[in-house]
């Protein structure tokens, strides 16, 4: 079989390179298309990833957003038509959802935050399959005209998944100058320019400071965008480390003693790694991280005052999921 598989994040890249792999062993001619968005791409030439790159990210704003989508979705359209393809993954991709209802190829969308409505409204209703984590509920899905027929609900989280065979590599922290005897601290940036997240959230600025001038402390800030990187890095913060582009984040999150977040795969990445974590989500909290806090792994911050900077005495439990279990439920999507 021919799959097409649309990456627009750098957490689609981590996703999928798994599903990759296995679709490749069984057999399948998978092709991928991928947006120069943040570090997506830089990513997928880590992981060995070869993709055909369409298009930017829009920005902040509605107009420019659509229009972007219209420019990208006719360049899929014209990459996809030659294509002989007979089925289309994305997570969240709606310029592949488009891309594949106009050349009719059958879709599947998976994610795992329920509130993007714009974006939800879009790709599930041209998917033939949607795929979320069963701790969203059901009924929530049911507005973007996802019912019974379309929805299949994996277990656990989509982290554990991926990072079923990943084991951490110490040299990451080495890399960027990090000092083990300080508490080490992962931190990312809330997600500006997404539609979801419109409300400002003044816990980044109050966070930076809190950490910035702790002499025990060595905080790794990964930037979503050029811009927050400048941000960041003209603060001049005597304890802050700015990477100057992709890094092992999954490493540094692995060895790192605590990582506070204010977007949510990365929030799930040290849960599922057993690193302490705290969200700055300043959005609605979908049905996964609410379970998280329910369960206490994963912890709501909203005064910098209230964060435990010290050394985690041990590696915490983790929980790996065959990712073999994502690929039969791609697979079986209605064609």
């Amino acid at each position: 079989m021919r799959i097409w598989i649309d990456m627009t994040a750098p957490a689609h890249v981590l996703v999928f390179r798994p599903i990759v792999d296995r679709l490749r062993e069984r057999g399948h001619e998978v092709e991928l298309t991928a947006r120069d968005y943040s570090q997506t791409v830089e990513l997928m030439h880590m992981h060995g990833l070869h993709a055909t790159v369409f298009g930017r990210h829009g920005g902040a704003g509605r107009v420019e957003k659509a229009l972007a989508l219209a420019n990208r979705t006719r360049a899929m359209v014209r990459f996809g038509g030659g294509g002989g393809f007979e089925l289309a993954l994305g997570h969240g991709s709606n310029d592949l959802a488009l891309a594949a209802a106009m050349l009719r190829v059958p879709a599947a969308n998976t994610f795992d935050y329920e509130f993007a409505v714009q974006q939800h409204n879009v790709g599930c209703r041209l998917a033939r399959r949607v795929m979320v984590p069963d701790r969203i509920p059901a009924e929530r899905l049911a507005r973007y005209g996802v019912g019974p027929e379309k929805l299949v609900q994996y277990p656990g989280l989509k982290e554990e998944y991926y990072l079923a065979d990943f084991e951490p590599d110490a040299r990451a922290l080495d890399a960027l100058g990090v000092d083990r005897d300080r508490v080490v601290v992962v931190f990312r940036p809330p997600p500006d320019v997404a539609l979801y997240h419109r409300k400002s959230n003044p816990l980044f600025p109050q966070v930076l400071d809190r950490l910035g001038g702790e002499a025990g402390v060595h905080a790794i800030v990964i930037p979503r965008t050029e811009a927050q990187r400048e941000y960041v890095r003209n603060l001049d913060l005597p304890s802050v480390i700015v990477p100057e582009g992709a890094v092992d984040a999954q490493s540094l999150i692995a060895l790192a003693d605590l990582v506070i977040s204010a977007g949510g795969t990365m929030n799930r990445e040290a849960v599922a790694l057993g690193t302490p974590v705290y969200t700055t989500y300043g959005g609605r909290l979908g049905g996964v991280d609410e379970a998280l806090i329910r369960e206490g792994r994963l912890r709501p911050l909203t005064d910098p005052r209230a964060i435990e900077l010290r050394k985690r005495d041990s590696n915490g439990t983790r929980e790996r999921r065959d990712p073999n279990v994502l690929v039969d439920m791609f697979l079986g999507t209605p064609r």
